[in-house]
């Protein structure tokens, strides 16, 4: 899919195929996701890595043996967790790159299955993560350009995180250019907003629309709130 089909992409369903407006299998557009991180200042991060913290998810990372994923979705929540349980999803990566990987403070990209510890957490979390702060983007651009070389033009890139700032969006746009998208569905709605409408795509198998980052547009109004999901269980 290119950016220009992109920008006026229009979700239909055919059956159990995603077509866009053009009638382009979006199941068969290769697609890779970039999640923003988790904020490692937060209080669910203080309780993470205390170092008397005794439950079940903070001793697994004293251990080394908690991935990057199952941290960040435990001090980000809902937002995180959805982001994975999305990407993972619908990812549709070429053959020689992973379908997800996640913005880091002062790590560049790293897989979400990565194992970590506590110090490795910390190191990879220790920058400001703002545009002008070269700990946090100098590697994010030498693994963004790696990473651009690895995928080819025909892959979508898709960021899962803030458009309305540039911390992410500047650094990665010269980069990937038209190739970077994020969902349209993102503008105007909180972390936790996007959180929760990511985990309804997972269960309902539709996907966001992708729209172009370097010329769609990254702000609007706050839309109406969520409906419950309806739970899978018994009445």
């Amino acid at each position: 899919m290119s950016a220009a089909t992109a920008a006026a992409i229009t979700i239909e369903e055919t059956g159990t195929i995603q077509t866009d407006v053009c009638g382009q299998d979006l199941q068969a557009t290769p697609r890779i996701f970039l999640l923003s991180p988790a904020n490692a200042s937060g209080i669910r991060a203080q309780w993470i890595f205390r170092q008397e913290a005794c439950f079940p998810v903070a001793l697994r990372l004293q251990d080394g043996q908690l991935s990057l994923g199952e941290a960040f979705s435990f001090i980000s929540g809902l937002y995180f967790r959805g982001k994975l349980a999305y990407a993972k999803a619908f990812a549709q990566p070429p053959a020689n790159a992973a379908g997800a990987l996640v913005i880091t403070a002062c790590g560049g990209l790293l897989p979400p299955d990565l194992l970590v510890n506590r110090q490795a957490l910390r190191a990879i979390s220790s920058a400001p993560v703002v545009a002008s702060e070269a700990r946090f983007r100098l590697p994010l651009e030498r693994d963004a350009r790696l990473l651009a070389d690895r995928v080819g033009r025909r892959c979508d890139v898709v960021l899962l995180g803030s458009v309305a700032t540039p911390k992410y969006v500047e650094p990665l746009l010269k980069i990937f250019g038209e190739r970077l998208l994020f969902p349209a569905e993102f503008a105007g709605r909180g972390d936790m907003s996007r959180g929760g409408l990511m985990l309804r795509c997972v269960r309902s198998g539709q996907q966001l629309t992708y729209v172009p980052a370097a010329t769609a547009e990254r702000h609007g109004a706050r839309p109406a709130k969520l409906a419950p999901m309806r739970s899978n269980g018994p009445a």
